[in-house]
């Protein structure tokens, strides 16, 4: 989700450098920003715990930084900032908002409404280091050319490309699989559409080679990380739960309609720049304690098959109108 910010950032800010610090297998993300450089942190080897953190601290003063915008605010973020207490660096956090959050997701006295979306709470970050940062009218960058390694595993075609990407850190937030295959049958069904199946792990990606056929390929497993993001970004549209890759998608400007179970858009966590109307909720009205949880991470009771209140037959028609 910081993606679009240090887009939006690096546009506004021209001759301010930025360097992400982060581990290594997200570096592709921020290879297209223009000023944006990254530093890899091993927080299992090399940077693992206090002292290791103090290594990267010592690391990251020879870069002469001017300012830390910790969009994180977890714990080892919070010690790296303290390492540099004593420096002149100016230092801003994250406020995340846990107090709202946890008003919006309780069961009695629930304060149901849109709290400030992260992509905000990012920029804050740097308003707050005294830069100018606007997300109204983003720039996105043009459709990388796939690479030979994709274009293998895609048949050459004139159908529209469906990316659906089906699971999520938690069930709760996963639409139930036979409900998926319904999607995917529907979808195929019409003949206008070459769907790609994303997921990652032996076990997902077991699943989606099973869901394969004639116009359904899953490339789980199959792609890099920056040839996975070249083919998102080459979709007519992103079918994604409240995940990873509906952010994915969305940070280069591809329709994306999201499926939400017992967590909810007003939490913040809607994909960058896509309309209400693609996000699709379960019956509010039946399941009224929605959202139960922020990160999915708890399910209120009775409410396990939330999911299933969003049709099959909704999924696809809002698949056919934007794509």
């Amino acid at each position: 989700m910081s993606v679009p910010v240090l887009r939006a950032f690096t546009e506004q800010n021209p001759n301010v450098k930025i360097t992400v610090l982060s581990r290594i297998f997200l570096k592709p993300f921020f290879e297209n920003i223009k000023n944006v450089d990254f530093y890899a942190a091993d927080v299992n080897q090399k940077h693992k715990g206090f002292l290791g953190l103090y290594r990267l601290s010592k690391e990251l003063k020879h870069l002469n930084i001017d300012a830390i915008a910790d969009i994180h605010n977890v714990l080892r973020s919070k010690i790296l900032r303290f390492f540099f207490s004593l420096s002149r660096v100016k230092k801003s956090s994250i406020d995340k908002g846990r107090t709202e959050k946890k008003a919006l997701t309780r069961t009695a006295n629930k304060i149901f409404k849109q709290l400030k979306s992260s992509h905000e709470r990012y920029a804050d970050v740097f308003r707050e280091l005294g830069f100018t940062l606007d997300l109204t009218n983003p720039k996105f960058s043009h459709k990388p050319d796939l690479s030979s390694k994709v274009l293998k595993i895609i048949p050459q075609d004139q159908l529209k490309w469906v990316g659906i990407a089906p699971f999520a850190q938690y069930q709760s937030k996963m639409y139930p699989l036979d409900l998926i295959e319904e999607v995917i049958s529907k979808l195929t069904n019409t003949n206008q559409y070459k769907i790609f199946l994303f997921g990652g792990g032996e076990k997902e990606i077991n699943i989606l080679n099973n869901l394969e056929n004639k116009h359904t390929i899953s490339v789980a497993g199959k792609l890099s990380l920056s040839d996975e993001l070249d083919l998102i970004a080459n979709l007519n549209c992103m079918l994604s739960m409240d995940s990873a890759n509906s952010h994915l998608a969305a940070m280069q400007n591809v329709k994306t309609i999201t499926l939400w179970g017992i967590t909810h858009p007003y939490a913040g966590f809607a994909p960058f720049n896509q309309p209400k109307e693609n996000m699709l909720l379960p019956d509010l009205k039946k399941y009224p304690n929605i959202p139960c949880s922020i990160y999915g991470n708890y399910i209120c009771d009775g409410y396990e098959d939330v999911m299933r209140s969003i049709s099959p037959e909704k999924v696809v028609q809002k698949i056919i109108t934007i794509s």
